[in-house]
């Protein structure tokens, strides 16, 4: 099982106004994607300049940005997954390092604003719309419903 990589700290002006909402949704970015193409040993890949870009960039509040070093999505560009308490989780492909950092920081803060993770669809990013991998329900304490008996 590859190692996740330890989780970047809260930004210290999310610690600090105690009137910002706790963190409760995380993006977790792919550091380890080369969008389907070989990436010299000593260079990064696009999943490390895309983690960087977003590194770099103010995150909405209530967001934790992670890195993970696989989401096994591996000739689909750059991969992300959105999560957060009870909430639908969300892995998105096909993502350019370059020109959509501020795409993906738009989807994390329209899906923070959910109770259930579910942005209607009228108001996802395009790119959102379009290049949805999965999306996994949320743990839940509800028995899984009986087979059909008949």
């Amino acid at each position: 099982m590859p190692a996740i990589l330890p989780r970047a700290p809260i930004r210290d002006e999310q610690m600090k106004d105690a009137h910002a909402p706790p963190v409760t949704t995380e993006l977790l970015v792919c550091v380890k994607c080369r969008r389907g193409q070989e990436a010299p040993e000593d260079d990064r890949r696009p999943g490390q300049r895309l983690y960087d870009a977003l590194c770099a960039k103010e995150l909405p509040a209530g967001l934790r940005l992670t890195p993970v070093e696989c989401l096994q999505n591996c000739d689909n560009g750059c991969t992300v997954a959105l999560r957060g308490g009870d909430r639908w989780t969300y892995i998105y492909g096909s993502i350019n390092e370059v020109s959509q950092p501020d795409v993906i920081l738009e989807g994390a803060k329209l899906y923070h604003a959910t109770g259930d993770g579910l942005i209607p669809w009228r108001e996802r990013p395009e790119h959102f719309k379009r290049n949805c991998v999965a999306r996994i329900p949320p743990l839940t304490d509800n028995p899984a419903p009986e087979a059909d008996k008949t």
